[in-house]
């Protein structure tokens, strides 16, 4: 019982909450090298882009303090500040007793991340169903855990066949919404702060669960273990696709550097 415990709680937490720290990991990463081969006007892009990118940013924020019961102090979608470089802000408060609201620091920290890729999602199954269906039917969870470098390889595959669609308006019109949401998912030295703190808790509460499940019975925590599996299979299909528009945007930056140099 106590293995069977141990190994779907791994299972959650690593298809969940590591699913989404691996991915904003890697998109970060890329929108860093995005703004850096821009070099000098790499403050004018981010400034354009930030116009419709942090909104969404901030009010995913917002959405999520909502949901866990924070107090929201003040927000600002959009600002150009010339001190510290912070285009938005959603200040908020809690009851640092509240488990719940202090889980909820977690999930209002990676919330740009979720909310970005679940928009940028939707919109390309608006424009593309048939590469959405591609997308989803490439990555199963089961495969994640047993086979992480073909799950790489098939996002690989996934960005040549997402280039070949180049002449379409379809490819454009995702392409430019997209980079203008997608470079603004990355989060903030008080995001992830804020998330750390709620990551804690939010162990606890799912281990708790867990215990709580395996003690009443094991293939009722299996099933649950399941449906938690499910929902990170679409998880996946959404920062999969986050991650290929970032890819895509660090491209297009390597070309107007080659350009202008």
């Amino acid at each position: 019982m106590i293995g069977n415990i141990l190994v779907c709680f791994l299972l959650q937490v690593a298809f969940t909450a590591g699913l989404i720290i691996l991915f904003g990991f890697l998109i970060a990463l890329c929108n860093k090298k995005f703004y850096a081969n821009f070099g000098n006007y790499g403050r004018t892009v981010c400034y354009i882009s930030g116009a419709i990118g942090t909104p969404l940013h901030e009010c995913a924020h917002a959405l999520f303090c909502l949901i866990f019961g924070h107090k929201i102090n003040q927000i600002k979608l959009f600002q150009i500040s010339s001190d510290d470089g912070t285009l938005g802000f959603v200040s908020h408060s809690y009851n640092r007793r509240n488990i719940y609201q202090r889980i909820g620091n977690f999930f209002i920290g990676i919330a740009p991340i979720v909310v970005i890729s679940s928009v940028l999602y939707l919109l390309a199954w608006l424009l593309w169903p048939d590469f959405v269906a591609q997308v989803k039917g490439s990555f199963q969870i089961s495969d994640f855990a047993t086979d992480i470098v073909g799950i790489f390889e098939d996002i690989f595959k996934l960005v040549i066949t997402f280039f070949s669609c180049a002449a379409t308006w379809q490819w454009w019109l995702f392409v430019i919404i997209g980079m203008f949401l997608a470079l603004h998912m990355t989060l903030s030295a008080a995001d992830i702060k804020g998330a750390l703190d709620g990551i804690v808790f939010l162990l606890i509460a799912t281990l708790a669960v867990d215990v709580i499940l395996g003690i009443i019975s094991d293939s009722l925590l299996t099933v649950f273990t399941q449906k938690v599996l499910y929902i990170a299979g679409y998880l996946l299909c959404f920062l999969t696709l986050s991650l290929i528009i970032s890819i895509v945007a660090v491209v297009i930056s390597y070309m107007f550097r080659k350009i202008k140099i």
